[in-house]
This record gives structure tokens, C-alpha cells and sequence, in this order.
């Protein structure tokens, strides 16, 4: 079941408010967990048990999010996902985003926001998940967008590429 949008903004709040006095090593993984924590509440599935990857493409990229094992319930949960992610971002809405990584403007979002019009988002289903996959003809809006793919597979941890 997933949260509404004020409970994911409730986690989220909880979830930047931890104070860690710790060292910078167990700052930065209190910090991912608190992303995966966040990410959980948002994707409706637990992120250590899942693989995201944010492949940077010619004209665009995609991103797939997909359970590492068999998970039939888990697996329809992301693919709802990935088609509300492709309905958000092709509105110009990237508050999701926003939610996860604790942040009022996730990287390449605003250059997104601006070229919406330019920007396909298309959700498809995969093995144990799906994927959203971006596509533009606008030069400005891949730097934007792989700027936006960038960040997340940073903040994620994760590859680019499918294992």
C-alpha cells in the first residue's frame, strides 16, 4: 500500500531530521540510508532489495528500477511507479524526486521543467520492474537530463548500466 503524498512528506521531514554526530564515513551512510529510507516510502519498495540503474542514452536515458528477485507483489508496485513517475515528469512535476533525496530542486529538474514540451517519458514494464525512458531531440534538454541521471546515480549508488 503506498503512502499519500503527506505521509511521504512526513517521512521525508522525520527522515532529514536525524541528527548523526558521527564521523563523516558514517555520515554519508547515514545519509544513503536515510535516501533509502525515503525511497521506500516513495517507490513502495524496500531499496536494498531492489536495483535502480539511471542510464545516460544519445537522447535522453532511462530509468529502471527492478526487485532483485522474484517479487510478483513488489514487482507491480514498481511498474505503478514508473508509470507515475513518466505521468509526473511529463506534467513538469518532479516533486517525487524531490521527496527521496531531500532536496526542493534535484539537478537538471528545472532544465527539465522548462523543456516538458520537448521530452517524452514512457513507462514500460521489465523482469521484476520497469522503467521510464526519456527521449528528446533538444541538446539542452539531454545535458539536463543526464545532469538529472547523474545526481540520482550518485545519491543511489548506483550503476548505469544492467548487471
Amino acid at each position: 500500500m503506498k503512502l499519500g503524498v503527506v505521509g511521504v512528506l512526513a517521512v521525508a521531514s522525520f527522515a532529514c531530521s536525524t541528527n548523526d554526530s558521527a564521523n563523516s564515513d558514517q555520515s554519508s551512510d547515514s545519509a544513503f540510508a536515510r535516501v533509502q529510507q525515503r525511497g521506500e516510502a516513495v517507490m513502495g519498495v524496500d531499496q536494498y532489495t531492489s536495483q535502480h540503474v539511471f542510464e545516460p542514452l544519445p537522447d535522453g536515458g532511462r530509468i529502471v528500477l527492478q526487485r532483485k528477485e522474484a517479487d510478483s507483489a513488489g514487482e507491480a508496485v514498481i511498474r505503478e511507479h514508473m508509470h507515475t513517475i513518466a505521468t509526473s515528469f511529463a506534467a513538469g512535476d518532479f516533486t517525487l524526486p524531490g521527496v527521496v533525496h531531500a532536496m526542493k530542486e534535484v539537478p537538471g529538474t528545472q532544465e527539465m521543467r522548462e523543456f516538458r514540451n520537448d521530452i517524452t517519458y514512457t513507462a514500460q514494464d521489465l523482469p521484476r520492474g520497469g522503467e521510464v525512458v526519456i527521449s528528446t531531440r533538444n541538446p539542452r534538454a539531454v545535458t539536463a537530463i543526464h545532469e538529472f541521471l547523474a545526481f540520482q546515480r550518485m545519491d543511489h549508488r548506483a550503476g548505469a548500466h544492467m548487471e
